[in-house]
């Protein structure tokens, strides 16, 4: 059963009490200190939520859009510096192989 959490009117206290989801939210409840019933309101509280998996978060949806604007936007406005940035060699990586040991 869920627990909800109200909050005494008069004095501000709070006091957590188990319902079901079908019961009707408490318009009074027993006060600890005296037993006597009171009014009460009921607390909202935000619920965490966890979410799973990519393109939730701001960073994983950037990452694909922030490419091609800045390449489109480079592009246009300046061409010297683009071409020398996409004009470079790469680089090349050379491998020896040893000899199989007999």
């Amino acid at each position: 059963m869920p627990t909800y959490v109200y909050k005494f009117i008069d004095s501000g206290e709070t006091i957590e009490i188990y319902q079901a989801f079908s019961d009707d939210a408490l318009t009074q409840a027993p006060h600890p200190s005296d037993g006597k019933p009171r009014p009460v309101k009921k607390v909202f509280t935000p619920v965490g939520i966890t979410f799973k998996g990519g393109g939730f978060y701001k960073t994983d949806s950037d990452t694909a859009s922030s490419k091609t604007s800045k390449s489109s936007s480079s592009s246009g406005s300046d061409s010297a510096s683009s071409a020398s940035t996409t004009t470079a060699a790469p680089a090349t990586k050379t491998e020896t192989k040893s000899a199989p040991a007999k």
